[in-house]
């Protein structure tokens, strides 16, 4: 009998793959799967930063936190207009720029982005593993952002006077990931920064990176940034091999 490699594969991943067949069509079990992930996916995006546990979450582990808001209004114009995203709204930006305590090392962002659940989720627990890791001890305060993007940290970095942003943020949601986090790391983040400037550690969610590894990523990829006062495409990111050697 010839082996179905195809489920085989399957064994190592969520995606959609050897759904097999009813006719010509998917078999009854696998179309309502896919609406139930569809439907999860959809409650992702409509989901809301659960500000209050989080700043619990980070007073149990002595950190600080500020809550920011940006430019966007609520979750329709979010998805209609990416770019007020990137930007703080006006009094939020007032107050990171007056806080009197500035020229951090490093300054932990935490943003709803395209889903809410995941940072609910995911955000606290790498960032206390995380600072177990660093051997940066200069932090600013976590900064909370509701209806933010991935490019609001370069604003927040800026105006704080950190020398590195860390923004973990809600990915978009998939048919088989609707809480994923992703983590994005500028060295000198400033206004007008571009992607290229920045370091990726995506996917992190108990069915994907794992908090620990995640966490001893990031915390490589500080270090190197720290050290070499660079981030982006000019930083090879090799955790890969020296995680290997270790």
């Amino acid at each position: 009998m010839e082996l179905d490699n195809w489920h085989q594969l399957k064994e190592f991943t969520n995606a959609r793959i050897a759904l097999g067949r009813a006719g010509n069509a998917l078999p009854t079990n696998e179309v309502l799967q896919l609406r139930m992930a569809h439907a999860l996916a959809k409650d992702a995006i409509s989901t809301e930063i659960d500000v209050l546990n989080i700043k619990a979450d980070a007073k149990n582990i002595g950190l600080t936190t500020i809550f920011a808001q940006s430019q966007i209004a609520n979750t329709s114009e979010y998805l209609r207009n990416p770019n007020k995203g990137r930007l703080l709204h006006d009094q939020s930006s007032r107050q990171l720029d007056y806080y009197p305590e500035k020229k951090a090392d490093l300054c932990i962002i935490i943003a709803d982005g395209l889903s809410a659940e995941a940072v609910n989720l995911h955000a606290m627990k790498l960032i206390e593993l995380l600072i177990l890791k660093l051997k940066i001890k200069n932090l600013a305060p976590i900064v909370i952002v509701k209806y933010g993007r991935v490019a609001i940290s370069d604003e927040i970095g800026e105006l704080l006077d950190a020398k590195i942003a860390l923004i973990l943020i809600g990915e978009r949601p998939g048919l088989s990931s609707p809480t994923s986090m992703g983590a994005y790391i500028t060295w000198n983040p400033k206004k007008g920064n571009t992607d290229e400037k920045r370091n990726c550690v995506s996917n992190i969610q108990p069915d994907g990176l794992s908090y620990e590894f995640a966490a001893q990523k990031l915390a490589y990829l500080l270090e190197q940034m720290i050290r070499r006062q660079i981030s982006g495409v000019a930083l090879k990111d090799d955790f890969t091999d020296y995680y290997l050697e270790e």
